[in-house]
């Protein structure tokens, strides 16, 4: 079957869009009457009649605000007791994100077409992810979709409170950095050649700070294509490289060994992997299939090891808290809990803990690091400030020695 992309006017003179599945587009028109839609454009998705335009918005990124209110919305709906095809239908129409109506259109089709919720939402797995994904599934055979949302949506704000606390830990200092970065560059290259000119004329014994800057923009000059050819083939390499299986694997090795970043990164997994287990496990699902959601939600491949790990030992009847063991990166406090909830059948209230106990942690290692970055930053302005203040000035003073 391909896939069409349509445009269509719904009951209300509304326009919608979304993506089918069908054998040609007589089908696809046939299913948008079916659907009560009158056709208005159905295009080949992947032919030359998609523009550059779809092409973008297939590209477009959904952010977690968009993605908590959708759930929201699904939630409300669900506990108002609409059917579901009729809460997509409205999901399809509401959703300001084109790319993520458009996915609703594809969810919609496919629960028309006899699919599950869970096999629908699976199709699309670069907008939801799979623990949003079994997450449905449990909901979904369950009967009880509303309160699995309820959790799902703690879940994806969670983990969005993390995301932005670090961000707003890290956004001062690399905006300090890259100004710094072309501050440097600027006066190496502009401010300090015009003036060494004048002090060699003046035949005055250049200062070492003035000598290195020179010999730094004499290296630039003699040199920058082979810079620029490192930058423009190199980076795109590593990039690439990075991607790789062992990329990866040397990439997130290195950040759990970095100083502060690494110890930060290390606790935010620690209370993702408590507060999604809680969950899960209050979900009703399996020990085993919480272990295999959260391997594929952990983005560290050394971390992911461990609960590839873990998950054999559990499937060979061992519990929970003794495999832990065997994972290199789970803090002792993290296996003692998780043993003390398993021996007193209190394990969900047990992982509330070590999430609310990460959390905190997290918090203040995120403090910690924004009150030590100030400090270092300052340090290297003044650093840079006063090698540059020395490499000019020390020679104007010879210079005015001289002139006296």
């Amino acid at each position: 079957m391909t896939r069409f992309i349509y445009q269509a006017i719904n009951e209300i003179g509304n326009s919608v869009s979304g993506v089918l599945e069908a054998d040609s587009e007589e089908e696809v028109a046939d299913l948008l009457t079916g659907r009560g839609l009158i056709p208005s454009q159905i295009l080949r998705e992947g032919g030359r009649g998609i523009s550059w335009a779809d092409m973008w918005k297939s590209m477009t990124p959904i952010r977690s605000s968009e993605l908590i209110l959708y759930t929201k919305q699904f939630r409300t709906m669900v506990r108002a007791g609409m059917p579901i095809l009729n809460l997509l239908q409205v999901l399809e129409t509401q959703t300001e994100n084109e790319r993520l109506r458009d996915v609703t259109g594809s969810i919609l089709a496919g629960v028309r077409d006899g699919l599950t919720l869970y096999d629908a939402f699976s199709k699309h797995q670069k907008v939801f992810s799979p623990l949003y994904c079994n997450m449905i599934r449990v909901g979904e055979s369950s009967g009880v979709i509303a309160e699995v949302m309820d959790r799902l949506i703690y879940i994806i704000e969670h983990e969005e409170k993390i995301r932005s606390d670090i961000r707003a830990a890290l956004t001062y200092p690399i905006m300090v950095i890259v100004f710094l970065g072309v501050a440097f560059f600027v006066l190496l290259t502009f401010a300090v050649p015009r003036f060494a000119e004048i002090f060699m004329r003046s035949k005055i014994a250049l200062p070492l700070p003035t000598r290195i800057c020179m010999s730094l923009y004499q290296f630039l000059i003699g040199y920058w294509y082979g810079i620029a050819v490192i930058i423009i083939i190199g980076l795109p390499l590593l990039i690439f490289y990075l991607r790789t299986d062992q990329g990866r694997y040397i990439k997130d090795s290195l950040i759990l060994k970095l100083p502060v970043f690494g110890p930060l990164f290390l606790k935010a997994v620690m209370s993702r992997f408590a507060s999604i287990f809680a969950i899960l496990y209050e979900s009703g699902m399996q020990v085993i299939d919480c272990m295999k959601i959260l391997s594929e939600t952990i983005d560290n491949r050394l971390i992911k090891e461990d609960f590839n790990l873990i998950i054999d030992r559990v499937e060979e009847g061992r519990g929970i808290s003794d495999p832990l063991k065997y994972g290199g990166h789970f803090p002792p406090m993290v296996i003692h809990m998780v043993a003390l909830g398993e021996a007193t059948g209190k394990l969900d209230e047990m992982l509330r803990e070590i999430s609310k106990h990460y959390d905190d942690e997290v918090e203040y290692a995120i403090k910690r690091l924004s009150d030590a970055i100030v400090p270092l930053l300052t340090i290297g302005l003044a650093v840079i400030v006063g090698f540059f203040a020395l490499a000019i000035f020390l020679p104007m003073w010879d210079l005015s020695k001289l002139v006296m």
